[in-house]
């Protein structure tokens, strides 16, 4: 029998059968994720949007050249700014009182609502009436990866989950042979996030993006090595799930779970990747549609991956292009951005409507921040600005035709509805079927959420 002085807390914890250490195992235990973590699961409430596509622009393109019309900003060319608008500003890397830049290129009025697009897209200008073009943004951020990870993460730190990670914790997978969360890279580099843009964060991890490549294997390491069957993997894949299977019970620990859809996962799209990136089974009409190459890796043949993805069941699908970066050659690396990337966006949407499918798709629009009406690079470039920026969303509740909100007439501070990344977030979530507030998950002590302790659903967007 223990005498008073063997009683030790320390006792308590590691023998004591009723203790909190048994507690806690069994309350891990209960909330381990399971084996599939990515089965269907229904949101707070009926939703419009049942999967997103994002085109996200990394690098921040200009909203002045593109869908944001100054003339008074043409006007005031190669002049001071005011100095009362840059009282309290603070510019990324140029002098704030640097002069004004007008806008460099044509624009004009298309659709039925008149909204203003640059001459840079011809292809976007043809599919106004059905997207809702965003005048308004604004962010906390004005460096590229605090800008991007907030966009993406709802925080300008590391380790929190993504917006795609979120949706696929929340709503699951509709495919049991493709990646609930995928992503593709093109333009000159990766985004300057990195992985966090896509990743986790303390979520379990099978709920991060996977990065599908366009030529090649799609995933690294796909195709079994040489002597090796699909027998005999499938043999050594069931001793492995085993293994894992009695490890999970053992520990609760999501990441073995995590694990165990990993390599079901690789193994079941060894036959789903190849047909899925087999561009070759479209028509010809629809790869001169995107202007998409087989075999040729693009940022077209990434919007003709996605439209096949969404229609295979994969939640969330984002396509990163960064190449939006013009602090100098901005008339050259504008031109050649949109010669990029116009077409194959305006496909995407023309795809999806002509299928039936953009009436419960998200489609995004947009980059971290925007562009500085004053000059940097000389006479040719802009610099990083959160005050003010463009984004434009399609399809999923979203409300088509619409231009929401403006910027005063140099471009530089919202004058009227002005829309934050946490909004944005909300509104998203919302379309999706969830009240942000109450999507969470407990972490360090306390539920976290998307949109952190911010954001409201922004009303004027929805349909």
């Amino acid at each position: 029998m223990a005498t008073k002085a063997d009683i030790t807390r320390r006792w308590f914890f590691e023998q004591c059968g009723v203790g909190l250490g048994a507690i806690a195992l069994s309350d891990l235990l209960q909330g381990a994720a399971p084996v599939d973590a990515l089965a269907p699961k229904k949101p707070h409430f009926a939703p419009k949007a049942k999967r997103v596509v994002f085109l996200f622009m990394a690098g921040a393109p200009s909203h002045l050249e593109l869908f944001d019309y100054k003339p008074q900003l043409q006007k005031f060319d190669g002049t001071l700014p005011p100095a009362d608008l840059l009282k309290g500003y603070r510019a990324a890397f140029i002098n704030p009182s640097s002069k004004l830049l007008g806008p460099r290129f044509q624009f004009a009025q298309h659709g039925q609502n008149g909204a203003w697009v640059s001459e840079l897209l011809p292809h976007t200008a043809g599919i106004v009436d059905d997207i809702a073009i965003v005048k308004s943004m604004a962010t906390d951020a004005f460096n590229h990866a605090p800008g991007q990870l907030l966009m993406n993460t709802g925080t300008m730190q590391f380790g929190r989950p993504s917006f795609g990670a979120w949706v696929t914790y929340g709503l699951g997978c509709e495919s049991r042979d493709l990646p609930a969360f995928v992503v593709f890279s093109s333009g000159s580099k990766g985004p300057s996030g990195g992985n966090s843009c896509w990743g986790s964060g303390f979520l379990p991890t099978v709920y991060q993006g996977v990065q599908l490549r366009g030529s090649g294997d799609p995933v690294l390491y796909l195709s079994n090595p040489a002597g090796v069957d699909k027998q005999t993997q499938r043999e050594s894949l069931d001793s492995l799930r085993r293994l894992n299977e009695m490890r999970l019970a053992a520990t609760g620990d999501p990441e073995i779970a995590t694990r165990i859809n990993s390599f079901e996962m690789a193994f079941r799209m060894q036959d789903s990747a190849p047909e899925l990136m087999d561009l070759n089974r479209e028509t010809k009409a629809t790869l001169e549609l995107y202007g998409a190459e087989p075999g040729k890796p693009s940022f077209a043949n990434n919007c003709l991956y996605a439209r096949r993805l969404l229609e295979r069941g994969v939640r969330f699908v984002q396509l990163y292009h960064e190449a939006w970066d013009q602090h100098g050659n901005l008339v050259k690396d504008l031109k050649k951005n949109c010669l990029d990337t116009d077409r194959a966006c305006a496909a995407l949407v023309k795809d999806l409507k002509q299928r039936g499918m953009l009436e419960d798709t998200l489609v995004i629009w947009g980059g971290e921040f925007g562009r500085t009406p004053m000059v940097q690079g000389g006479s040719d470039g802009r610099d990083h600005h959160p005050n003010a920026f463009t984004m434009w969303m399609a399809g999923g509740g979203i409300k088509p035709g619409l231009v929401l909100g403006e910027s005063d007439e140099l471009g530089f501070n919202v004058v009227k509805d002005r829309v934050h990344v946490h909004d944005l977030n909300a509104t998203l979530l919302h379309l999706l079927g969830f009240d942000h507030t109450h999507l969470t998950y407990k972490f360090q002590g306390r539920p976290f959420r998307l949109t952190d302790v911010h954001g409201e659903v922004v009303r004027g967007l929805l349909a």
